[in-house]
């Protein structure tokens, strides 16, 4: 665990140094404001569920920027052989630097909780589509994050990560759309892969155990595939 932090802490500082992190954070929260402002103020309803949809959408276009340089940059500086012979095990390594990207995530929603304060304050909101609705944010943001992650690790060049890792979040948030063309079991498989309609639920105020596995399943899988990618590479 020790050594897990220590990767994590490495990837906070290296990111709070970075001027990348306040200017994807000053647009993103520019963005959530105009959203809220507008779907709120226009709706004169006390809830967030639509706001949560824009928000959803832009950690397409946010989280390849903040794991971009997870691994990719290592390759760049020279210092991945370095990583590769210290003394930690690819998962802790992996595990690490997730964590270090899901806590910087974890900080631009932070500045989003003023807009559930605005509505309590001025309104009465029901706090069950509140907090269901942060939380589908976290894990499909967490999501994300892990599949930026293995993107990072394919390639030496950043801007390839982000491509790469904004197309697999991409596939996974449209999924759902060819269902009703393919139709049957297939339709159902491919409506069930989205992640965009698990996050429905969430939005809705329902907490499903099924979505919650489900985005934490995604999770696993991007983090074991990181591991094999990175195992691969040092051959």
């Amino acid at each position: 665990m020790r050594r897990i932090w220590a990767v994590c802490r490495k990837e906070l500082l290296c990111t709070f140094a970075s001027p990348v992190f306040y200017i994807v954070a000053a647009v993103n929260l520019f963005l959530f404001g105009v959203f809220f402002y507008v779907i709120v103020g226009s709706s004169r309803e006390a809830h967030l569920r639509y706001v949560f949809h824009n928000i959803a959408v832009t950690l397409l276009f946010t989280s390849p920027m903040i794991t971009m340089r997870l691994f990719a940059e290592e390759r760049k500086l020279g210092t991945f052989e370095l990583l590769m012979t210290s003394p930690i095990t690819l998962a802790e390594l992996v595990i690490g630097k997730l964590l270090g990207a899901v806590l910087t995530f974890g900080v631009l929603i932070a500045l989003t909780l003023e807009f559930p304060v605005l509505l309590v304050s001025f309104g009465r909101p029901d706090l069950g589509p509140l907090l269901t609705g942060y939380l589908g944010i976290i894990l499909m943001g967490t999501a994300f994050m892990s599949a930026g992650m293995f993107a990072s690790s394919l390639t030496d060049n950043q801007i390839v990560a982000v491509v790469i890792g904004f197309g697999i979040a991409l596939l996974l948030f449209i999924i759902s759309w060819f269902s009703p063309q393919v139709g049957g079991p297939l339709g159902d498989f491919l409506e069930g892969m989205s992640i965009s309609s698990r996050f429905e639920n969430f939005a809705r105020g329902v907490l499903d155990t099924g979505d919650v596995v489900f985005c934490l399943s995604l999770t696993g899988i991007f983090a074991f595939l990181t591991v094999r990618s990175l195992d691969w590479r040092r051959w």
